[in-house]
C-alpha cells in the first residue's frame, strides 16, 4: 500500500480504532444481544430522551407542582425526587416513566430484570451525572457497569 491509501494518523485517531479498520463488532454483542429490535442495546437519542422527561416530571411535576419547593432555591430537591424516582419505579418495574415512553428498560446482563441493589448503585451514580457520561464499547455507562446492568429496547 502506498502512502495515499492509507489514512492519516489523524483520521485513525480522531475517528477511532473502527476508521482504522478494525471491526469491534456491533454494540452488545459481547454481551450476547441482538443487534436490533426487541433486547439491543438502546441507543443515546432513547436514553437522553428518558432522561430530559423524567427530569422534567421530577423538576415541574412532583418538585414544584407537587411539593411547592422552587428548585432554584433548593437545587438538591429535584435529583432527590429523581433518585426516588428510580429507586421506585426501576426498582420494580425495571423502568421509570421516562423509558417507558422512548421503550426501554433497565435489564440485567442476562435479559431479565435487574435486582435492587444494582439498581440503587446504578442510581447513586446516575445522580453524580459523570460515571453515565463515560461509556464503553457497548453503550453502557459506568453507572450500568458498576451496577451490572444494560439498557435495552423493549
Amino acid at each position: 500500500m502506498n502512502s495515499r491509501q492509507q489514512p492519516r494518523w489523524t483520521q485513525t485517531w480522531l475517528g477511532g480504532v473502527r476508521s482504522a479498520g478494525v471491526d469491534l463488532g456491533y454494540p452488545g454483542e459481547r454481551l450476547g444481544l441482538p443487534q436490533e429490535g426487541s433486547g439491543s442495546v438502546a441507543g443515546f437519542g432513547r436514553r437522553i430522551g428518558a432522561l430530559v422527561i423524567d427530569w422534567l416530571i421530577c423538576t415541574w411535576a412532583i418538585t414544584q407542582g407537587l411539593l411547592r419547593i422552587n428548585p432554584a432555591h433548593q437545587s438538591w430537591v429535584p435529583v432527590v425526587v429523581l433518585a426516588a424516582e428510580y429507586l421506585l419505579l426501576a426498582g420494580t418495574m425495571g423502568m421509570t416513566f421516562g423509558m417507558r415512553l422512548t421503550g426501554i428498560r433497565i435489564a440485567a446482563l442476562n435479559g431479565g430484570r435487574a435486582p435492587f441493589p444494582s439498581i440503587l448503585v446504578r442510581t447513586l451514580l446516575l445522580c453524580l451525572a459523570v460515571p453515565a457520561l463515560i461509556w464503553d464499547r457497548d453503550q453502557r455507562g459506568l453507572h450500568d457497569r458498576a451496577g451490572g446492568t444494560v439498557v435495552v429496547r423493549i
